[in-house]
């Protein structure tokens, strides 16, 4: 039998994502997705990009431009579950992350997030909201993008 030579651009090893971006807003769909893709990046060897989109205001839009200066704190809650999270593991389950926050809508927000981060992947919750059946949901605009393998967990 011949033997088949591999061509010289495979690396082996190097193979598979290396940034995995899950979406994150707090909700029980979005830890369910956070979870999954840390199992993901751990087997993986990637980086975790944990993604909070901070929604403009819509309360100014009478008064001029959205507002978006304004804090709501839900970063900072996040972040603190997520470090609580990461001490009760402790050394049982090690992965490499990183916590980031961008503003505007959910979808630009991820679209973004998984452009500036060199995405390889995009992780998110199933939407829970019903009116998403007939606008889309998040997710379902993330795969219609078609930029990067789009994982939805229910």
């Amino acid at each position: 039998m011949e033997e088949q030579q591999v061509p010289a651009y495979f690396e082996r090893g190097t193979d598979g994502p290396k940034v995995i971006v899950a979406g994150l807003d707090g909700s029980e769909s979005s830890w369910r997705a956070a979870a999954y893709a840390s199992g993901l990046a751990r087997r993986q060897n990637a980086l975790l990009a944990l993604v909070y989109v901070q929604p403009y205001l819509p309360g100014g839009s009478s008064l001029g431009p959205p507002v978006s200066g304004a804090d709501t704190g839900v970063a900072e809650q996040l972040l603190a579950e997520i470090n609580e999270a990461v001490e009760r593991v402790g050394d049982t389950f090690r992965v490499r992350w990183e916590f980031h926050t961008f503003r505007g809508d959910p979808y630009s927000g991820l679209t973004a997030a998984a452009d500036q981060l060199t995405a390889d992947a995009v992780v998110v919750g199933a939407s829970e909201r019903a009116g998403h059946r007939f606008v889309g949901s998040v997710a379902v605009r993330l795969v219609k993008a078609g930029r990067w393998p789009v994982t939805v967990v229910p």
